[in-house]
């Protein structure tokens, strides 16, 4: 559906942004009018990480006049292979405040707010309510139920990506004129059940394909041009380059945008949608080791069984000495109970902590009481023990 331009256009632009919109201006769907509704805009985009790379940098480039930033994280080594607003000399600097140099170092014509930060419930109506349109580049599902449950009451649009691996997928909500995020999920999957990319990895060019997708809709939207995906989800596959659409209707019976509502005002988003279930929690409480205790039982030459419950290929990039690889899913599939011993304790550990609770969930109604698992993770043991080996 064709929309009106979500905001009025700026009084004039100047010498200098003609010149440098110019390859705007003579595209007759965008022409003066168009880039004067940019330069009057307000865009945030929560997150300046695989998604808000691209979509900060096109956004700055396209004349988008005030860009707000939501971010609280730092820099790190392993944010370089997709997140290309930061550079080799920014690791361990401020997120937002790279960023913020690159959007600059693109155009300094734009002004840059930041929200140094984490997105919470008791922050975020105040920062969406100073923006227009808000570009939603987060990887958890808190966030996003967080950011769409805000934009509903505040009747604000928002576009949306998702990235894992080879896959992508795109939207835009706005529940004035179509369907939100809870009408298309209305519930969190369940939590463990998927990956994130730091668990399970994500191609680094993907993120510009999707985060492109992102700054394509905000633009339409801002201009009042174009088909935008309202209503509409867009789903890519990188390995077979093939885009796909599935329609996304309203729920009358959704929660927070349906017809009686029961969502009418911010909940607590991380009890909502669990970092790892009730089970895995009871599970961990009381059983849960550090690696240093896991060091000092292997020193100790403790009859135990070191699990690594990740991927193989997780394993081959590092692995705590002596761990026996056997991947979750044998563990959720049974396949994995019969092989393991009775006379030895079992330590479970995956990347930080999380599978390995879920799996010990299953051991434990098993009937291995005794089983642990280490909070941490391999990244906690390399952190603690064995620092010259790399993380991921």
């Amino acid at each position: 559906m064709s929309l009106p331009p979500l905001v009025e256009p700026a009084a004039e632009l100047t010498v200098d942004e003609v010149r440098r919109y110019s390859r705007h201006l003579i595209i007759p769907d965008v022409g003066m009018d168009g880039q004067k509704r940019l330069k009057n805009a307000k865009v945030l985009c929560v997150g300046a990480g695989g998604l808000g790379s691209p979509a900060l940098m096109y956004l700055a480039a396209a004349g988008v006049g005030t860009l707000g930033i939501v971010e609280f994280d730092e820099v790190d080594e392993s944010n370089l292979q997709r997140q290309i607003i930061h550079s080799q000399a920014d690791i361990g600097r401020s997120k937002a405040q790279s960023a913020k140099d690159s959007v600059l170092g693109i155009n300094p014509l734009v002004k840059v707010i930041l929200h140094e930060e984490r997105l919470e419930a008791d922050n975020v109506m105040d920062i969406f309510a100073q923006y227009d349109l808000i570009v939603d580049g987060t990887d958890n599902f808190a966030t996003r139920y967080l950011v769409n449950d805000a934009a509903v009451l505040l009747n604000k649009p928002y576009v949306w990506g998702s990235i894992y691996r080879f896959d992508g997928q795109a939207s835009v909500f706005w529940s004035e004129h179509g369907p939100c995020y809870r009408c298309l999920y209305p519930e969190p999957p369940p939590p463990g059940m998927v990956p994130s990319c730091a668990e399970g990895g994500v191609l680094g060019v993907l993120c510009a394909s999707v985060g492109s997708i992102q700054v394509t809709e905000a633009i339409k939207l801002l201009a009042g041009i174009g088909d935008p995906l309202v209503g509409r989800l867009m789903i890519y596959d990188a390995l077979e380059m093939q885009y796909r659409q599935v329609k996304v209707r309203k729920d009358p019976d959704c929660a927070v945008c349906g017809e009686n509502p029961t969502v009418t005002e911010l909940i607590d988003y991380e009890a909502f949608c669990g970092v790892v279930s009730e089970e895995a929690q009871e599970a961990a409480l009381g059983s849960t080791i550090t690696p240093k205790q896991l060091k000092e039982w292997i020193d100790a030459d403790e009859k135990i069984e070191i699990i690594d419950v990740r991927e193989p290929n997780e394993y081959e990039i590092v692995s705590i000495p002596g761990a026996k690889l056997i991947p979750k899913n044998e563990f959720l599939m049974g396949n994995a109970l019969q092989d393991l011993p009775q006379d030895k304790r079992i330590v479970l550990h995956c990347k930080t902590g999380v599978r390995s609770a879920e799996v010990l969930a299953v051991l434990k109604s098993a009937g291995f009481a005794d089983a642990v698992h280490v909070g941490g993770g391999v990244i906690g043991w390399v952190h603690q023990i064995e620092p010259e080996k790399p993380v991921y």
